[in-house]
């Protein structure tokens, strides 16, 4: 792990509670197709200073999860029907909408997918970095239009004063997503949840997304949710991983950890399946099938269609989040795996 990642982790480990905590949360989507569960069950928390990274595959309710939290779950179709989000101790899922509203923004911010679909195209950038503070702290138009000034050039975008006044198109990708970083960050929240923040951005750009999410968290000490299905991503950003499939989450552990040994047969496929330089001109591992239809989830385990260490067991009984611990017994702490054979994933 780097030391700016150890960082971040001895910060996380000294504070008293979580920032966030998630509890058994549901979500499903009534459709004319019928009900899909889309997120079943779920718990996690996030301290100050700590990066929790959610993984998985399109459809197995990462995003979902976020715009629970967040409050901006399109209802209908979508309805919470069971959990608590405890922000700061307090359940979000029992608060007013317009509490709830002055929290979004001022305390827990979220850095959407495509920003170009997410900014308005018709309002300069400037005008909507500056409606954050007009909105919340009541800022004239004239002192809004500086303070996005600041925030532009803070996220690293060029000559910020003359493109204050340009329009999301006129900027490239990258710093449309800088834009949206900055949007985030204006009111200085406590918790960033970040939507698969470098989708569509070409490699180089990614590394210096993240790298500038990195940096503010820690200038912040912020806590952070990096919502992705690349796990390539944040390897040297995270401190923790939980593993997403069909609204489950199937596997819990230190970034570090995960990496170097897997305890569920889903997150070994996903490991297996980045592309390594010392396997140039060998055919990509891919996890054979599909996701499953989350209005038609398989029996036990819903992964046990596409495993290939799946037994009688597995498609009978769905198993629980299981301690993962070392071949003698010993606790590895923070490590979860939803698996009925998760010590022969672990230790085989």
């Amino acid at each position: 792990m780097s030391t700016a990642s150890s960082a971040r982790m001895t910060t996380a480990d000294t504070t008293e509670a979580p920032l966030l905590q998630v509890r058994d949360l549901h979500v499903e989507f009534r459709t004319r197709e019928g009900v899909a569960k889309a997120v079943n069950g779920v718990n996690y928390s996030v301290s100050a200073g700590e990066t929790l990274a959610i993984l998985g595959e399109s459809g197995s309710g990462k995003s979902v999860s976020s715009q629970a939290v967040m409050g901006i779950l399109d209802s209908p179709p979508g309805f919470i029907t069971g959990g608590e989000i405890l922000f700061k101790g307090r359940d979000l899922l029992t608060v007013g909408r317009e509490d709830r509203r002055k929290i979004r923004g001022a305390q827990m911010a979220m850095v959407f997918q495509d920003a170009l679909s997410a900014l308005n195209p018709v309002l300069t950038v400037g005008y909507q970095l500056g409606e954050m503070f007009r909105t919340h702290k009541g800022t004239s138009r004239k002192d809004a239009k500086t303070k996005a000034v600041e925030l532009m050039e803070r996220v690293g975008i060029p000559g910020a004063r003359e493109r204050v006044n340009q329009y999301p198109h006129q900027f490239s990708g990258g710093m449309r997503q800088r834009v949206m970083i900055a949007m985030a960050l204006a009111l200085e929240p406590d918790l960033i949840i970040a939507d698969e923040p470098t989708t569509a951005l070409d490699v180089t750009v990614q590394a210096q997304v993240m790298e500038l999410l990195a940096d503010l968290q820690r200038e912040y000490n912020m806590g952070l949710i990096l919502i992705t299905h690349d796990l390539g991503v944040v390897a040297d950003v995270a401190d923790k991983i939980a593993v997403m499939y069909a609204g489950r989450i199937v596997e819990t552990a230190p970034v570090h950890e995960l990496y170097a040994r897997p305890a569920h047969p889903y997150t070994k496929g996903l490991l297996e399946s980045i592309p390594r330089l010392d396997q140039k001109g060998r055919d990509l591992f891919a996890i054979k099938g599909l996701p499953p239809n989350l209005v038609r989830i398989p029996a036990g385990c819903a992964f046990n269609p596409r495993c290939p260490m799946a037994q009688e067991i597995c498609r009978a009984e769905v198993p629980p989040l299981f301690a993962v611990t070392e071949a003698d017994g010993a606790e590895l702490a923070g490590r979860g795996s939803a698996c009925h054979f998760w010590k022969e994933t672990l230790h085989g």
